[in-house]
């Protein structure tokens, strides 16, 4: 199985990518992460990006605040799927997501809400379960069991209101 790499700018940026860790942990998808900056370690970066597909990796996620730029610096550099995960800092995390998400054209970056890196680490398992069986037998038995929590709290309204 191909692994995912999670970059942050910054170590601030920890509590948020967090929730990325835990969530890749619940699908047993191995991940590595790793701080580094596209205006103080662009030339790291840059070499992170160019041998991510050598090196194991399935998906990239980039976790960034203010200026944002760590997706874009990333994506510009490897043909794979790079995820960015906007940090609430300065603007309500607002200058973090346009940043991120307004790539030119040729550079994709797909991009999940600000302080998203739960929904960007289920996106990488849906990109990595395209040729995976059994990470996409996991990511439909979550929805199924999403489905029933909903359900089961439906049930539970109603019996509420027709007591009432």
């Amino acid at each position: 199985m191909k692994k995912v790499a999670i970059i942050m700018g910054s170590d601030s940026d920890l509590p948020v990518v967090e929730g990325a860790f835990s969530e890749l942990k619940k699908y047993g998808v191995e991940y590595e992460a790793h701080i580094m900056s596209a205006h103080r370690t662009p030339d790291l970066a840059a070499e992170f990006s160019k041998n991510a597909k050598s090196n194991g990796f399935g998906a990239i996620i980039c976790a960034a605040g203010m200026a944002a730029h760590l997706a874009g610096v990333i994506a510009a550099n490897t043909t794979l799927p790079v995820i960015g995960v906007p940090i609430k800092s300065t603007f309500e995390g607002l200058d973090s997501l346009l940043a991120t998400v307004m790539m030119p054209s040729g550079i994709p970056v797909a991009t999940v809400a600000v302080n998203g890196a739960k929904n960007a680490a289920i996106l990488a398992v849906e990109m990595l379960a395209l040729s995976d069986k059994e990470l996409s037998d996991k990511l439909e038995a979550e929805k199924q069991a999403m489905v029933e929590g909903v359900l089961k709290k439906e049930k539970k309204l109603q019996e509420e209101l027709n007591k009432k």
